[in-house]
């Protein structure tokens, strides 16, 4: 029993490709190189004696070449039976299976366990099952001028974004409609285009007038529509300072519970208390509101974003519903633009 059991063990240890087992005919003895067989001459022996004879067995020849994995026999001695060495192969066979067969099964627990450690994404064949993400394009920071810092640089007092505010909106993720009416002219919004967001006739005349006494320069937007009818609007509003964009942002345009002024089709807003604490960018900060139940035609999700001397306006509007996921991720994905 422990013979059998330390070769279970040493081929268990063999890898996978080296654990087929070792076929019949492979165990045959090879035959000399000229196809025969050499007899060796064994010295003749003495007749014996009548009533020993039939106990006295013919000798055999020895082959020229052994199987390594079988013992030699000595000349003149009587050689194993056939059934014996037959047994043997047959359970070295039996073992290397065996062996085989735990090598797959551990191969493939492990596997199988990877698998399910492993993010949806990162498993190939399943990353086309979507958890609500968009597919947008590869996004990369615009070139900074020579020697300018980043806005949220801390030798950049200011907070200013050197870089061509048209080129930190974020982009459309792929099959999306654009919205050509924010465009704009040359890529510059016109700043009764954004207040029509808000809702009512008097709140967009107060934005408007902060905004104009606040030195708003210019404003930068870009919007979509995708395939299951989420709208989506980003608007960049540029000032002269960091200073001056928190003061717009806060206590201007938010608070920590509600925004100060409701957009279109959101009267009630709270904030959202669901939008995950990790998906903070690093110095840009945020305030995320949902539209309470039960909404009207849409459901309104919005968030705002103070960075450096930029404000920032996030909207995303559809029928029924708004998915929490696809406007999270334009969060982040527009916060990282602007850090």
């Amino acid at each position: 029993m422990t013979e059998q059991t330390s070769s279970v063990e040493d081929a268990a240890a063999t890898p996978v490709e080296n654990a087929t087992p070792t076929p019949v005919e492979d165990a045959t003895p090879t035959p000399v190189e000229d196809g025969t067989t050499t007899p060796v001459e064994v010295p003749a022996a003495q007749p014996p004696a009548p009533e020993e004879a039939s106990a006295v067995a013919a000798p055999e020849a020895v082959p020229a070449v052994v199987d390594p994995e079988v013992p030699s026999t000595a000349v003149g001695s009587e050689a194993p039976p056939a059934p014996v060495r037959k047994d043997r192969r047959v359970l070295r066979a039996l073992l290397r299976w065996t062996a085989a067969t735990v090598v797959f099964a551990a191969v493939g627990t492990s596997v199988a366990y990877g698998i399910t450690r492993m993010d949806r994404t990162d498993v190939p064949g399943l990353a086309t099952e979507s958890d609500g993400r968009w597919d947008y394009p590869t996004i990369t920071r615009p070139p900074l001028p020579s020697g300018r810092p980043r806005p949220l640089a801390e030798s950049n007092r200011t907070g200013t974004h050197y870089a061509d505010l048209r080129r930190l909106v974020l982009p459309a993720p792929k099959g999306a409609h654009v919205d050509a009416a924010l465009r704009g002219t040359d890529g510059w919004l016109a700043t009764k285009t954004f207040l029509a967001e808000y809702a009512s006739r008097d709140d967009r005349e107060t934005v408007g007038q902060q905004l104009t006494d606040n030195g708003l320069r210019h404003i930068a937007a870009r919007g979509w529509t995708t395939p299951d009818g989420t709208h989506t609007r980003i608007y960049l509003l540029q000032f002269d300072s960091v200073v001056v964009a928190d003061e717009v942002n806060s206590p201007g345009l938010t608070s920590y519970n509600t925004p100060i002024y409701a957009l279109r089709g959101a009267e009630r807003t709270m904030a959202d208390d669901r939008f995950p604490d990790r998906a903070a960018v690093d110095d840009v900060i945020r305030h995320a509101y949902d539209e309470v139940k039960p909404y009207g035609a849409e459901q309104v999700r919005q968030a705002y974003l103070s960075a450096g001397d930029t404000l920032a306006l996030i909207v995303q509007s559809r029928k029924g519903a708004a998915k929490a996921v696809p406007f999270q991720q334009t969060v982040v994905l527009q916060s990282q633009l602007l850090g």
